[in-house]
């Protein structure tokens, strides 16, 4: 791998991050508890979706 495509995947990595994170925190809070998660894991949720 060339170090323009390990940054490009990382940028990209990086950007579904941030819109999986935002999309759990817009999400309605009756949603949330229906799916059984809190919208302030947000963040945890979205990096484990990303990253593994």
């Amino acid at each position: 791998m060339t170090v323009l495509s390990t940054v490009k995947t990382a940028v990209e990595k990086r950007a579904k991050y941030l819109r999986t994170k935002a999309e759990l925190q817009r999400m309605p809070q009756e949603v949330a508890i229906d799916l059984g998660i809190f919208r302030e894991d947000a963040g945890k949720i979205a990096y484990r979706a990303v990253y593994g």
